[in-house]
């Protein structure tokens, strides 16, 4: 039976509205309209922990990992359980936790249940304190795995990796640091974080004119707010603060400063997607009772849930499975062909049902009309990652509380005495710049350094135009070195530690397996790349189709509305031109295949010791 929201929608009247709203987007600058954080930079350094002095290093290792974040934490914990202890971990963070190290604003938190997001539970035998963990647990938890694996001592913080490059004589990679370190390594394994590392600021003009305080919002400076993670903002209490940005940032830290600011800004381009979270306290009794293998099982059910794949039971039920979830393609009992176009018209259908939810819930939740029409998001589900909150609508409620929505031009420029929009000076003391990461960025660019492989070739050169690897880990010309959770050529699921995870034990068992097969260089050749890449090309269409793309409003999934996929790779392809449209089933059985039938052999140029 059709539903009675959906059926009672124009559909036309609707396609027009998203694409009125997209259109007030759509500027011509695509990502360059932000302004790059350089490394190192005083915007960009840690504000929590003093840079402990310390003697150079210069040693030889079987495996150096550059991240340690959960990438990069858990390639180690996997090598560590394959038998791999000669490791290094290099991070410019004082300790584990990678996003969760920098991210420390209020009300940060897990937007994926604990259970299925926080790895290594059944290990650990943690409990998480609540569905969804606040950053501040995760970042223990990471400490703790770092802790239980013995990773500390193979942990070389506070130091930035400046260049990794191949030497051909050595068949081994050089690590070199900001702080006179050489590591010299066999396997390199890059950690370097696909979405939420390398802050950016918005290219507004006049930024550097502001003369009050100001921060990005992976750099939380709470000397000058008071507070901590959990709020608690005292210092703000006779300060005007403006927020620019509405993703999840800031529908987390937004109620905090609403809470204790004088007034509080939200500058607005585009509303988000503000869902149900319904956090609670976990169960001690129902977690107990769990079965061993039962955070495996409950990882594989949501995804499957966001696949479209039928499941028995569904074990996970929150918003993500109901807004993003996928309704599985019916398929006949007499054996004969499902209908597809039926089945996208049930897709349609339930786009438009939990989108109107959606937008029904800010009028339930905002007193004023009038600012409920502007805090209501005009875009299909999948345009955007959504958000799930319990009181970011209510906190425009507030009358310290103000909306600048900018209909979807942004700041005009900033002065010395705060930002303009349309014209109007808005006067504060506090800009908070909530305005996101570069995403699915090369490693060497995430990270801040160059890679250069064979014969001087940089890895920045080689993906020029596009992402060209086996899976979207090992590139041609770059022996010996994975890339784990870069989100390009490779699977990918909104728990992005169900991949990297993936990828972390099929990296651990493979270099286990060239080790014990006495491979000391092993280099994916251009011709298996190609076949990747034509298979990539293949299954793009189960992703996103051009149609589905065009109706959305700009944003990181899709280039800031720039769509041209033959632009260069780190400021042109969109996302979803590089995202693994088998899914991440069918990803993990083709990594599981490459190994066990060394399918590799036949595609790689290999040297073997002695040969």
């Amino acid at each position: 039976m059709a539903d009675p929201i959906a059926t009672g929608v124009d559909k036309a009247e609707l396609a027009k509205k998203y694409a009125e709203e997209r259109a007030k987007r759509i500027r011509t600058d695509g990502v360059k309209q932000y302004k790059e954080i350089e490394v190192g930079s005083e915007l960009e350094v840690d504000p929590f922990t003093e840079v402990a002095p310390r003697d150079p290093i210069s040693k030889d290792v079987e495996v150096a990992i550059v991240g340690a974040g959960w990438s990069g934490q858990l390639s180690a914990v996997r090598l560590r359980q394959e038998g791999i202890d000669d490791i290094a971990i290099i991070d410019k963070a004082a300790d584990f936790g990678g996003t969760w190290y920098w991210n420390r604003y209020p009300g940060i938190a897990c937007d994926c249940d604990s259970y299925v997001y926080l790895p290594l539970l059944e290990e650990t035998g943690y409990m998480p304190t609540v569905k969804y963990a606040p950053g501040s647990e995760i970042l223990d938890h990471a400490r703790a795995v770092g802790r239980m694996y013995d990773l500390y001592k193979n942990a070389i913080f506070q130091t930035y990796v400046t260049d990794v490059t191949w030497d051909r004589k050595l068949s081994r990679w050089i690590v070199t640091t900001n702080r006179g370190d050489a590591i010299r390594a066999r396997f390199v394994i890059t950690g370097t974080g696909g979405v939420l590392h390398r802050p950016k600021l918005p290219g507004i003009p006049g930024i550097e004119k502001f003369e009050g305080h100001s921060f990005h919002s992976s750099r939380w400076d709470y000397e000058y707010t008071g507070g901590d993670s959990f709020g608690n903002l005292d210092k703000l209490a006779d300060k005007r603060v403006a927020v620019i940005g509405t993703g999840p940032t800031s529908l987390q830290a937004f109620p905090h400063i609403a809470e204790s600011a004088k007034e509080a800004y939200l500058v607005q381009r585009t509303p988000t997607i503000v869902g149900v979270r319904d956090n609670g306290p976990t169960d001690p009794a129902w977690y107990s009772a769990q079965q061993p293998g039962w955070q495996q099982a409950r990882m594989d059910n949501f995804e499957a849930q966001m696949a479209g794949i039928p499941v028995e039971e569904k074990i996970v039920t929150d918003d993500w499975t109901r807004v993003w979830g996928i309704p599985p393609l019916k398929i006949p009992a007499d054996g004969s062909a499902p209908d597809l176009a039926a089945y996208m018209a049930e897709l349609e259908e339930n786009d438009i049902v939990q989108m109107e939810r959606i937008r029904a819930r800010v009028d339930e939740l905002i007193d004023d009309p009038e600012l409920a029409e502007r805090l209501k998001p005009w875009y299909a589900t999948h345009c955007k990652r959504p958000g799930f909150h319990d009181s970011y609508l209510q906190s425009f409620n507030k009358p310290n509380v103000h909306l600048i929505d900018t209909e979807g031009k942004g700041v005009d420029k900033i002065t010395a005495k705060g930002l303009v929009v349309d014209g109007k000076e808005y006067e504060v003391d506090l800009i908070i710049y909530a305005t996101g990461f570069e995403s699915a960025v090369s490693p060497g660019r995430s990270g801040g350094f160059e890679i250069t492989g064979v014969d001087g070739l940089t890895l920045a050169k080689a993906w020029e135009q596009r992402v060209r690897t086996v899976h979207g880990i090992q590139a041609a010309g770059f022996p010996n070195m994975f890339h784990i959770g870069a989100l390009r050529q490779a699977a990918v699921s909104v728990n992005l530690l169900y991949v990297y995870d993936e990828q972390a034990k099929h990296v651990a068992k493979h270099i286990k397996q060239l080790v014990e097969d006495g491979v000391v260089k092993l280099d994916v050749t251009e011709t298996a790349v190609q076949e990747w890449c034509d298979t990539m090309d293949s299954k793009n269409g189960l992703v996103f189709n051009a149609e589905q793309v065009a109706l959305c409003t700009p944003g990181y999934f899709n280039n800031e509305g720039d769509f041209d996929t033959a632009g260069t790779f780190e400021h042109g392809r969109p996302i979803w031109a590089d995202a693994y449209g088998g899914g991440a089933f069918e990803y993990t059985q083709v990594l599981a295949a490459w190994r066990e039938s060394k399918e590799y052999e036949s595609r790689a140029i290999i040297e073997r010791a002695g040969a």
